[in-house]
C-alpha cells in the first residue's frame, strides 16, 4: 500500500515514489538521480509513480549522491550593463541546451563582493564558474584559487586575469581599438581622446607600442589603450597623456574629464569610448561644452546597443559578440566540467566595426596638425 505524506501539500519522498511504485528505494534513487544500472521495466514504474505524485528531486540531495549539481555560476561585474545582458543570455541559452541551471552574482567591479560570491557559489557546489573578475594582479586572486583547488572549474570571461592559468574567452581588444583609432585617424583626426583610460605613471613610445606602468587597471582596459597607442604609433602621432581620461567605471568623472579635455586649448576632436557607460558621459560632456557629435566631435565607442543607431547621427559603434561569448564560455565550462584535464584555453573571439554617422572630418584645426 503507497506510503501517506505526513504533511498535506508537501512534496513526496523517495521512499514515497519507491512505494508507489512497488520497488526500493535505492531503485528509485537511481532512476530519479540518473545513474547506475536500473532495468527499463522497474525504470518505467518509478517515473510513473514519479509523475502520479508530482514528485520533485531534490537538487541538494541529488548532488551528494551523484557529485554534480547541474548548476552553473556566472559571476558579471553589472547586471544592468547590456553586454553582460547580451553575455549572459549566450550562457543561459547553452545551460538550457543541456538542462543545466544558471546561478548569477553581479559585484559592480568590487573585489570583495566578487570574493563573497565566489565563496557563494563554492558553497552552492555549484559545477562551474564562468566569472568576469574585478581583480588585477595576482594577490588579488586567492578566492579564484580556492574555487579551482576545491575541482571548480573557473572560465575567465571578457577579461583575463594576470597570473591566472585558466580557460578563457574574450575579444581582441588591442585590435579592435586599434582599428577604431585608425578609422579617425583616416577621417583626419589627430587629437583624439581615450574614455575610459586606465590610471598609469606615464608612458614613451617605443616601436610602436606605449611602454608604460599601469596600475590598478582590468586587462580588457590596458588592452584597448594599448591598441588605442598602437594606431597612433603607425601615424606617426605622439602620445599625449593628457587625452586619456585616467577615471574608469565612473560616468561622472568621465563626463568632467573629457568636457575639460573639450574646453582646452588643445582639444581633441574625436573620441574613443571603451563602454556603454564612458560612451554616455562621453556623449553628456560634448553636449555640456556646446558642441555637436560628428559636427564638432567625432566618437567611435566600444558595446554596440540598440539605442546607438537612433541617435542623431547614429552612433558608429565596436560591436562585440556578447551571445556567443557567453555560449563559448559555457562550451568550455561544460568541457571542464565533463572531464577535460588539458592545458588552459583562451578563446579570442572577433569583433564587428558597425559603421554609422558619428565620424566626420574635424572642423577645427589643431595645433597637433601644425606643429
Amino acid at each position: 500500500m503507497p506510503l501517506q505524506r505526513a504533511r498535506s501539500g508537501s512534496s513526496p519522498t523517495i521512499a514515497e515514489v519507491a512505494a508507489e511504485a512497488g520497488v526500493g528505494k535505492a531503485t528509485a534513487a537511481r532512476t530519479l538521480g540518473n545513474y547506475g544500472a536500473v532495468s527499463a521495466e522497474a525504470r518505467a514504474r518509478v517515473l510513473a509513480a514519479a509523475e502520479k505524485l508530482r514528485y520533485r528531486p531534490n537538487s541538494i540531495a541529488r548532488s551528494m549522491t551523484t557529485g554534480v549539481t547541474h548548476t552553473i555560476g556566472v559571476i558579471v561585474a553589472d547586471v544592468g550593463n547590456p553586454f553582460f545582458a547580451g553575455v549572459m543570455r549566450g550562457i543561459a541559452d547553452a545551460c538550457d541546451a543541456v538542462g543545466f541551471s544558471v546561478i548569477v552574482l553581479s559585484t559592480d567591479e568590487t573585489l570583495t563582493k566578487e570574493q563573497s560570491a565566489v565563496g557563494l557559489l563554492i558553497d552552492k557546489q555549484v559545477d562551474a564558474i564562468i566569472l568576469a573578475s574585478a581583480a588585477v594582479r595576482p594577490d588579488e586572486t586567492a578566492h579564484i584559487l580556492e574555487a579551482s583547488s576545491r575541482e571548480i572549474p573557473v572560465v575567465l570571461i571578457d577579461r583575463k586575469v594576470r597570473g591566472l592559468d585558466l580557460d578563457a574567452v574574450v575579444i581582441d581588444n588591442r585590435n579592435a581599438a586599434c582599428h577604431a583609432v585608425e578609422r579617425l585617424i583616416d577621417a583626419g583626426h589627430r587629437r583624439i581622446a581615450f574614455a575610459w583610460g586606465p590610471s598609469f605613471r606615464g608612458g614613451t613610445m617605443e616601436r610602436g607600442l606605449l611602454a608604460t606602468t599601469v596600475d590598478e587597471s582590468l586587462w580588457s582596459q590596458s588592452e584597448r589603450l594599448m591598441g588605442y597607442a598602437d594606431a597612433l604609433a603607425a601615424a606617426g602621432i605622439a602620445f599625449d597623456p593628457l587625452l586619456v581620461t585616467n577615471c574608469t567605471h565612473n560616468e561622472e568623472a568621465t563626463v568632467g574629464a573629457v568636457e575639460a579635455m573639450l574646453r582646452s586649448t588643445d582639444p581633441p576632436t574625436a573620441v574613443l569610448t571603451t563602454e556603454t557607460d564612458a560612451t554616455v558621459g562621453a556623449l553628456r560632456a560634448i553636449r555640456a561644452a556646446g558642441l555637436t557629435l560628428a559636427e564638432d566631435v567625432s566618437v567611435i565607442g566600444f558595446d554596440d546597443t540598440s539605442w546607438a543607431s537612433v541617435m542623431h547621427p547614429p552612433l558608429t559603434m565596436i560591436a562585440q559578440p556578447m551571445l556567443e561569448l557567453g555560449r563559448a564560455a559555457a562550451r568550455h565550462a561544460f568541457a571542464r566540467i565533463g572531464g577535460d584535464r588539458g592545458d588552459s584555453v583562451v578563446e579570442t573571439i572577433p569583433t564587428t566595426m558597425i559603421e554609422r554617422e558619428s565620424v566626420a572630418p574635424p572642423v577645427r584645426v589643431s595645433a597637433a596638425d601644425v606643429r
